[in-house]
């Protein structure tokens, strides 16, 4: 056998074993994270673990980020430099950014401040869905020509994050001072319901199967789980501190809840509803993002300007991410 391919087939099989030892697979895709305090979208590559581009918003500031499902926009609301129910400017726009570019090349006008801060992409109907906040309201945009066509009413304030379920007919919104959960139905554009949950909740996410809801009680260190079916609270969960951003592994076995407070990320096995671990993690947990392939969750970190990153096969933080000041929201940009 002449030495080219000897040396050829020991490169393959070097790196076949180095492969199966252990080493990050290609994740097929970038996290985009928003860093609030640089009023920037970041740009990671997950493979190295560094944010590669910081693109500036050009407003005052972008606390949320969704992906177009083609991987090629980013769409970032920029609430404004308020807390939610706090004082401050409201925004009244969303910035469209190209992300192999790295500029905005498009914009959205409210027309006036709504605070426009959770946005996501219809699955069935591939609108771009925004709560727009001070309206009390889910605003739906069609993201090819960027004009509003539609607003659902949630029939509560603070309407400040959002999930849809997987046929894209329904969407449950967290009103943040009410402690409620309303119930939204998307093709009819109306409210069908109103959970009363705690006297304050904070964000949301759904079960893989939609059967649940979840959300943080802000007043106890304890998660409600809503039925969704019966629309009626299900269970409570214990936390070792309040919680905040939740997400399900995309197998449907965990849900991995931040918990800011406690520095810590919980990891419920929603199998026996039970808190198997927590995860220490730099300061001020935020936001929740499973990786499509299911094999890492990511874990914004606001006041440690980090992002986790966690192995769910052995539940370790294998990574900190270096992201930009205040990180929070994040989004998965699969490559075109």
């Amino acid at each position: 056998m002449p030495r080219v391919t000897l040396l050829a087939l020991s490169f393959i099989l070097g790196s076949i074993l180095v492969s199966g030892a252990g080493f990050p697979t290609p994740s097929h895709g970038l996290l985009l994270v928003a860093n609030k305090g640089d009023q920037t979208l970041g740009i990671i590559d997950p493979d190295s673990g560094k944010q590669v581009s910081a693109v500036p918003e050009g407003g005052v500031t972008g606390h949320e980020v969704i992906a177009s499902p083609d991987g090629k926009l980013a769409y970032v609301p920029i609430y404004g430099d308020s807390g939610v129910g706090q004082p401050g400017t409201d925004g009244k726009n969303l910035v469209v950014i190209d992300i192999a570019a790295r500029k905005v090349v498009g914009n959205i006008d409210f027309g006036h401040g709504v605070r426009p801060h959770c946005p996501m992409i219809g699955p069935k109907d591939g609108l771009l869905y925004v709560s727009t906040e001070l309206e009390n309201s889910v605003t739906a945009i069609d993201p090819h020509t960027l004009k509003i066509v539609g607003n659902i009413p949630t029939g509560k304030p603070e309407s400040h994050m959002f999930a849809i379920t997987h046929d894209g007919h329904y969407a449950y919104t967290a009103n943040v001072a009410s402690g409620t959960v309303s119930v939204l139905d998307l093709e009819s554009r109306k409210t069908l319901d109103v959970i009363s949950v705690a006297p304050v909740v904070q964000r949301i996410a759904l079960s893989v199967d939609d059967r649940l809801a979840f959300t943080s009680d802000q007043s106890k260190p304890q998660l409600a789980v809503i039925d969704t079916l019966t629309r009626k609270i299900k269970s409570w969960v214990e936390l070792p501190g309040t919680g905040y951003g939740t997400a399900a592994t995309p197998d449907g076995n965990w849900l991995v809840i931040a918990i800011p407070a406690a520095h810590k990320v919980g990891v419920l096995n929603l199998k026996t509803m039970g808190l198997d671990r927590t995860l220490d993690v730099p300061a001020a947990p935020q936001e929740v993002l499973a990786r499509p392939d299911g094999k890492v969750v990511y874990v914004s970190c606001a006041a440690s300007h980090k992002v986790a990153e966690i192995q769910t096969s052995n539940w370790t933080v294998s990574r900190l991410i270096d992201a930009g000041a205040g990180v929070d929201g994040l989004a998965w940009a699969r490559h075109p």
